[in-house]
């Protein structure tokens, strides 16, 4: 048998890395900004590219600051805003590291369930009938685990519903760069008007999961607080790498790298869709428009847990969908086709229904 080929973790193959880019853009950080980049910051991060993210987003740069990784930035907003018995919706499925940091915390979880164009909005409405929601976690492109994407009608509701009932939404978003078509719709973040839209993003799907930076943007009065909690805590995240994340964006080398990686997802989640019709033709999923996973229901009676042990043995590990739902699930997996290049799916996918 050959290599294992792991549809399991949700990270780039090596070959998605931009090596020389990556390599290039940090000699030329050490060359023209190592002051900033090899010294102590300040809680928001490297100012430069704070300045740059605001930039994108059309904030001003102190709703800006960068963390080290995006799953970094959403603890400490769960820390700030979340205590035993706080009211938290999260959407079935959602990412498994949320529910985790969540339930660490003491959150009291509202399971909002999804729709083929995200969070089903009316499940919403009556949960906040039933009682105050004080956060609610949004992955609004891509999803992880269900790679679906929030409409832009939904995206409104949920920005007006925020505003009409007090609650934080964190717009977890770190796959919005990577579609493979039409760019996805505005971030809530743009919509919002009454400062309740916590944004979050990361470099890990677009440059490097190795060089841990990511960054949260929003209300000024609220980042300050996170980054003084952040420079209370590790005085600041890493300074080297939000320089050469700046670099790779005044160099152009940003872009050019998206449309490269882009292509070669797209390549991977066809190479993907036609293996499931081969090797799992009764398996029931949508196609995702972007990102990194592919989300598939095998249908009553099947046992995703007990095929995920069957399939590791086989070479082939998945993670089941119970690992991202409250309760159920187990009919459910998520196959991540970032981390298998494209020759590989299809023997991958043939070895998974070989033991199904």
């Amino acid at each position: 048998m050959a290599e294992t080929i792991s549809f399991a973790r949700g990270a780039p193959s090596p070959d998605l890395i931009p090596v020389e880019a990556i390599r290039t853009a940090t000699a030329r950080a050490l060359e023209d900004d190592w002051q900033t980049a090899l010294s102590y910051g300040v809680g928001i991060g490297h100012p430069g590219l704070c300045e740059r993210i605001a930039q994108t987003h059309g904030i001003p740069a102190g709703g800006v600051m960068v963390t080290n990784g995006s799953l970094e930035g959403g603890a400490m907003v769960f820390r700030h805003l979340v205590s035993p018995g706080t009211r938290v919706a999260v959407e079935q499925p959602s990412y498994d590291r949320t529910l985790l940091l969540l339930e660490q915390l003491g959150a009291e979880f509202v399971p909002i369930p999804l729709e083929s164009d995200g969070l089903d909005v009316d499940a919403l409405e009556r949960a906040l009938e039933a009682g105050p929601i004080e956060l609610v976690h949004v992955i609004p492109n891509f999803h992880n685990p269900a790679g679906c994407t929030l409409s832009e009608e939904k995206r409104r509701r949920l920005v007006e519903l925020s505003a009409e009932h007090g609650f934080t939404i964190f717009e977890d978003d770190p796959y919005r760069e990577v579609y493979f078509g039409d760019p996805p719709p505005p971030t809530m973040l743009s919509i919002d008007e009454a400062d309740r839209v916590i944004h979050s993003s990361s470099y890990s799907k677009t440059v490097s999961p190795g060089i841990r930076a990511g960054y949260l943007a929003g209300p000024e009065a609220t980042i300050a607080q996170l980054a003084k909690t952040a420079n209370e805590n590790y005085i600041s995240p890493n300074m080297l790498s939000g320089s050469l994340v700046l670099q790779l964006y005044e160099s152009g080398a940003y872009e050019e790298n998206l449309g490269e990686v882009r292509e070669r997802l797209a390549e991977r989640r066809d190479a993907l869709v036609e293996a499931l019709g081969s090797h799992l033709p009764d398996a029931r999923f949508e196609v995702p428009g972007g990102g990194y996973f592919l989300w598939a229901d095998l249908g009553e009676g099947a046992d995703t847990v007990a095929l995920s042990e069957r399939s590791k043995e086989a070479g082939a590990p998945f993670i089941p969908g119970t690992d991202f739902m409250l309760d159920g699930g187990w009919n459910l997996l998520r196959f991540s086709f970032a981390s298998v290049p494209p020759d590989l799916i299809d023997e991958g996918v043939g070895r998974i229904a070989s033991v199904a």
